[in-house]
């Protein structure tokens, strides 16, 4: 999390100066500034300022040091638990598949009867990823 907090530290520092270097170019070539760049470039220090801020405060609350900052972890220290994956399962790339056809529909010419006909194949991939342990050799 340290390395976070400098990072977009840094960040900040560097959308600060590129605003003022962008304003003062613009100043100097057109005799005006240009509002939208100048604007847009703050306003991403400003994001990137409040991050930092934010992680810095999360730090501070936690009170103890990351796995991550530390130099004698390893790897497997800072691994969580994230869930059942099933590597074998077929029924993600249906839904996947089902979805982008329901989405081509609707962005290639507005086919509205591609989306209609597709929506079927995304409620049974969805379907089938959900219920694929409560049948066949898998069964719980």
């Amino acid at each position: 999390m340290k390395s976070n907090i400098v990072i977009f530290t840094v960040l900040t520092a560097y959308f600060a100066l590129l605003a003022s270097v962008y304003t003062a170019w613009n100043v100097i070539e057109h005799g005006r500034p240009e509002w939208a760049g100048t604007v847009t470039i703050l306003l991403s220090g400003g994001l990137t300022g409040f991050i930092a801020f934010y992680l810095g405060l999360v730090k501070r609350k936690q009170g103890g040091v990351l796995v991550e900052d530390r130099q004698d972890s390893d790897i497997d220290d800072g691994d969580p638990e994230l869930g059942e994956f099933s590597p074998w399962s077929w029924w993600p790339i249906m839904l996947a598949f089902g979805c982008s056809i329901v989405i081509l529909g609707l962005c290639v010419g507005f086919n509205f009867w591609l989306s209609f006909l597709t929506v079927p194949l995304v409620l049974i991939g969805v379907v089938g990823w959900v219920y694929e342990y409560y049948r066949g050799n898998f069964a719980r």
